[in-house]
């Protein structure tokens, strides 16, 4: 896909905002008819722009009312030693996110656990036996005031 233009943003825009719109659905919203929209969005896919189509679902309704904002720091940072614990972090289910960060630490995970009880079964049987960890500095959110999967996409606007 060599650029975006009104009409990609435009689709981007409208399946951030749902993704379970229909093609017609879809199609009328961005002023496209059925097949152009359908090739694009395709083409959106293929390029890897779009990802995926997911269900948000609410943490709290199904029991996880703990999340954990956990900074790891290791032993060494080598490229082998890296690559072994992110492979093993990946692995792990109660990881929600992980980023390899600059600054102090090496990795930050965002965790949810059903309790306090179970965030710190997690932390000292899990996330003290990944390899190479020395040490983990973990905070908790008290309250959420933004937490959005939609990408700002206005500076995509700007079109030759």
């Amino acid at each position: 896909m060599e650029s975006i233009d009104k009409f990609d943003l435009a689709i981007l825009q409208e399946l951030q905002a749902d993704a379970r719109l229909t093609n017609a659905e879809l199609a009328q919203r961005v002023g496209l008819s059925a097949a152009p929209c359908w090739r694009r969005v395709r083409a959106l896919e293929a390029a890897g722009i779009i990802r995926g189509y997911h269900a948000e679902i609410d943490r709290h309704k199904i029991g996880l009312g703990v999340l954990a904002f956990v900074r790891v720091d290791t032993e060494r940072v080598s490229a082998d030693a890296t690559s072994k614990l992110e492979d093993a972090i990946r692995k792990l289910p109660e990881v929600v996110a992980c980023h390899y960060i600059s600054g102090t630490g090496t990795f930050e995970l965002q965790v949810v656990a059903p309790d306090l009880d179970g965030f710190s079964r997690f932390a000292r049987h899990s996330l003290m036996s990944l390899p190479n960890v020395k040490d983990l500095h973990t905070s908790f959110s008290l309250g959420e005031v933004k937490a959005s999967h939609a990408l700002p996409l206005e500076h995509l606007s700007k079109f030759p």
